[in-house]
């Protein structure tokens, strides 16, 4: 798995980042692969993580699985993605911790927040806790999929925006 770099200095490892990305970006099943993704997962539901990496994987982007908070926490701490998916109650760390974890460490990494709690408090904490989006269960996956591509859409253009600053 490639590394960021710093978790602190990201604007540094801006450049290095939208590299790593790119190099994951490569024609699959005669699939046009410009706009592939990486994501990581973050599901205690072994049966939905795998029909997430499974559908995201047929709609060219890779995807990460985690189990647990904290193994989602160590492999969006050490790896580069372009997306989150965490959902919100997860055994050894919850996923609102997982994100405020990752914001409290300058990770920027757009989360998408699934979860069974779907009152208008539950979800707006999970936006305040750092959550860009929430979606709650059940859903549609071609709606999670909307949502997802148009996180990591804002996030390309955002850091190609910032790489257009630093030249």
């Amino acid at each position: 798995m490639a590394s960021s770099g710093s978790s602190v200095n990201h604007m540094a490892g801006l450049p290095r980042r939208l590299a790593d990305t790119q190099l994951n970006r490569y024609p699959k099943d005669g699939q046009d692969q410009k706009n592939a993704m990486r994501v990581l997962v973050i599901e205690d539901d072994r049966e939905t993580a795998q029909f997430l990496q499974k559908s995201l994987k047929e709609n060219g982007h890779t995807a990460d699985l985690a189990g647990d908070g904290e193994a989602g926490l160590a492999l969006a701490t050490d790896g580069v993605y372009d997306v989150l998916i965490v959902d919100r109650m997860l055994p050894l760390l919850d996923g609102l911790s997982v994100i405020k974890s990752l914001r409290a460490e300058g990770n920027r990494t757009p989360a998408l927040i699934l979860s069974a709690l779907g009152e208008v408090d539950d979800r707006v904490k999970g936006l305040r806790a750092g959550g860009d989006d929430y979606l709650t269960k059940p859903y549609a996956y071609s709606e999670l999929l909307a949502r997802v591509e148009a996180l990591g859409r804002r996030t390309a253009e955002a850091a190609l925006e910032q790489v257009g600053r630093l030249d």
